[in-house]
């Protein structure tokens, strides 16, 4: 056999060869792409995550300041902390629920706070015990504090008109302010906080 010809079968071997691992490859990224699209039934979860479980860190903030004063801070991954009241807060097991929320405390009024553009001019600086709103049932009003040393960006002037939804949708509707702190002032705050799960067991919520 001259050296011409085994040269071109090891060249059409080697080519077989690349051939097959190439339909493997393309077989294995094909498997992978079915994985992604159609997952396996049985390691779906009973219930899917919901918005704020995919793309917030759930914290809370128990007894701030005050017994049974518990509030939530959802972290997003961009920073901004989403500030509400926790299911274990007093307010919401008042009897008869919140019936009223005041942004007007101390010197200002929280609902008239204009924050404009990318750096958010005119947001006003808080500590985390600054108050937020006051909150009131039948028997009596409490303080909701930032929980967070930031920036107050908004706050849920929706509830004025509608401070039922604290009562129905607090974790949701129902959030009261918004806050963008710095990075260094968040790990401060982070180390106070417990997680989701810590919550649960402190609290015995479901």
């Amino acid at each position: 056999m001259s050296t011409i010809n085994k040269d071109q079968i090891m060249d059409e071997s080697n080519c077989s060869e690349t051939k097959v691992l190439d339909e493997i490859k393309e077989e294995e990224e094909d498997e992978d792409l079915q994985n992604l699209l159609v997952p396996d039934v049985q390691n779906l979860p009973i219930t899917p995550p919901s918005a704020v479980e995919s793309n917030f860190a759930t914290f809370f903030a128990i007894d701030f300041m005050k017994p049974a004063h518990d509030q939530y801070v959802y972290r997003h991954a961009n920073g901004l902390c989403v500030i509400g009241l926790a299911p274990s807060h007093v307010a919401i097991k008042d009897e008869g629920g919140i019936t009223a929320v005041d942004f007007n405390v101390g010197k200002s009024d929280r609902s008239e706070m204009k924050v404009t553009g990318k750096r958010k001019k005119n947001a006003q600086h808080f500590e985390s015990n600054t108050a937020l709103c006051k909150i009131s049932t039948k028997n009596d009003t409490y303080i909701v504090r930032c929980c967070v040393k930031g920036s107050l960006l908004e706050v849920n002037q929706q509830l004025i008109k509608q401070p039922e939804l604290l009562n129905v949708s607090a974790d949701r509707e129902g959030y009261i302010a918004i806050i963008m702190p710095k990075p260094a002032d968040w790990l401060k705050v982070k180390a106070s906080l417990v997680s989701l799960q810590e919550y649960k067991k402190l609290k015995e919520v479901s």
